[in-house]
């Protein structure tokens, strides 16, 4: 018997999984590490409670499979990206890492974007804004407000490549986090050594790992150390892994273009693959051979989704469960009797790009009630999802699938909703862990037991069922999506 250990790092734990060669998970375990949050913006967490939760979830895993460890051919980690990580010469933290919700750098990314470097084109196609999350503004924020640590650090890294420092010595970027995060651009010479230099740290560049690797590439083999934190054999086959949400992606079968993954949660985020790359406001990326060599990745989000849904039920009374509010709002017609939700609970991601925007009700009158609410709430996150697309479609991307996982899946109505509003047919797969089964994925592969990744994909990603969308429901949410969309610009307005 032959399995792979698929990691995902996450924002609040670590969860293993162990996976047979056709994809099915065989067990899975999860370990949590804390957040410490010093001031307003900021969260940090400790990489050595990573590492450790790390070693604890294998092993717990690898026992609850009931497998010999030398069955494990291979194992790979995606983790969150843009929780940037300082390193001395022996690889040793110099503080705490700065993690993807950390916003502190806000000033920072502004100057990142006054720079109008040429990389700066896959931030809505160099009209900005640039995310305080990523990499740079980060490392900037260090540079300027703790220039001992920053001259001290070796290597600034991230997540990812502290993970696989500790596991197999070497010193490498994932061409994951590097492409979408960081604006390495592997056409264009690598790293943007003219956008650090502009920003008077030219040193950056050379902080980073030298080596960015494709996903699915060996990085080397588990050290004595590693091997003995994990319970597996020295010398183990370690994968490349990446981001969580792009590893999401392979998880659900989206490796050839004109698929796109629709990965929802508390927020909800849409990650297609194109044979052609674009660029244009409203778009992040595209970003080259950030997942499939030869492919261009086109990145839409929303900030607020799931959460909002989630804030409606507790103002509601969370004592009522989800399934009788969704079955209350299925009684409902399209368009909640006149009730709009304006998502923008916490800012816009995308089109707009506007983290001042806020949420809205509107439409209410007396004879509205709960189920209202929680139907108009699923209806204005279904149209924000149908702008993203349409924006992607203005810029000449138009998937002819779309395979949706996380939490919007555990509501039937919601998903039919989110069918609706866009006209489109959504895949659901089997295993709903879907970064854990990415990396499994490029575990097989880089194990030997495929030949490329979409090999790996087609064997070990399954269907389980799709969600075709009502052509009548579809005509009676036009208007409604009008309005939405109307609503974001006289709501701006007000603003002004």
């Amino acid at each position: 018997m032959s399995v792979v250990i698929g990691l995902d790092g996450g924002t609040e734990g670590i969860r293993a999984g162990v996976f047979d060669l056709a994809g099915r998970p065989l067990a899975f375990a999860a370990q949590s590490y804390p957040t410490t949050f010093p001031r307003p913006s900021w969260a940090e967490q400790n990489p050595q409670d990573w590492w450790e939760a790390a070693g604890r979830a294998v092993r717990e895993a690898v026992h609850r499979a009931g497998i010999d460890p030398r069955d494990v051919s291979a194992l790979c980690a995606d983790t969150t990206n843009c929780s940037v990580v300082a390193l001395d010469r022996d690889g040793i933290p110099v503080r705490p890492a700065l993690i993807w919700m950390d916003v502190r750098a806000t000033d920072e990314a502004a100057l990142v974007l006054a720079t109008g470097d040429p990389a700066l084109i896959v931030n809505s196609g160099g009209a900005g804004p640039v995310s305080a999350e990523w990499m740079i503004p980060k490392a900037l924020w260090l540079a300027r407000h703790e220039p001992a640590l920053f001259a001290r650090a070796a290597t600034i890294c991230e997540y990812q490549d502290y993970m696989n420092l500790r596991m197999t010595g070497r010193r490498a970027a994932s061409i994951t986090n590097a492409a979408i995060r960081w604006h390495y651009r592997a056409r264009e010479g690598g790293y943007a050594r003219s956008l650090v230099e502009r920003l008077g740290i030219p040193e950056l560049a050379d902080k980073w790992p030298a080596e960015v690797l494709p996903l699915g590439e060996i990085v080397g083999g588990l050290t004595p150390e590693a091997a003995e934190h994990f319970g597996l054999p020295v010398g183990l086959t370690v994968a490349q892994g990446g981001s969580d949400a792009e590893i999401a992606m392979i998880g659900l079968g989206v490796t050839t273009p004109g698929k796109l993954a629709f990965i929802t949660g508390s927020s909800h985020l849409h990650l297609g693959l194109s044979a052609a790359p674009f660029h244009g406001r409203g778009i992040w990326g595209t970003y080259a051979d950030a997942v499939i060599p030869g492919l261009h990745l086109v990145e839409g989000g929303q900030t607020s989704t799931g959460s909002v849904v989630n804030w409606l039920r507790g103002i509601v009374g969370s004592d009522w469960s989800y399934d009788a509010l969704n079955a209350e709002a299925a009684a409902l017609p399209p368009g909640s009797d006149g009730v709009l939700v304006q998502d923008h609970f916490q800012g816009n991601r995308t089109p707009h790009t506007d983290a001042a925007s806020r949420g809205a009700i509107t439409g209410l009158t007396l004879a509205h009630g709960r189920a209202h609410l929680f139907r108009a709430a699923m209806e204005g996150v279904a149209c924000g999802t149908e702008l993203i697309f349409e924006t992607m479609r203005a810029g000449g991307y138009r998937p002819d699938e779309i395979v949706i996982c996380g939490g919007a899946t555990r509501s039937d109505l919601w998903m039919q909703i989110h069918a609706d509003v866009c006209g489109q047919p959504l895949t659901v797969t089997e295993v709903a862990e879907a970064p854990a089964l990415g990396s499994a994925v490029l575990a097989a592969k880089a194990a030997g037991h495929y030949g490329s990744i979409e090999e790996a994909a087609s064997a070990m990603v399954k269907v389980a069922r799709r969600i075709e969308p009502s052509r009548e429901a579809h005509a009676r949410y036009r208007p409604v999506y009008e309005r939405y969309k109307q609503a974001y610009h006289a709501l701006a307005t007000l603003r002004a």
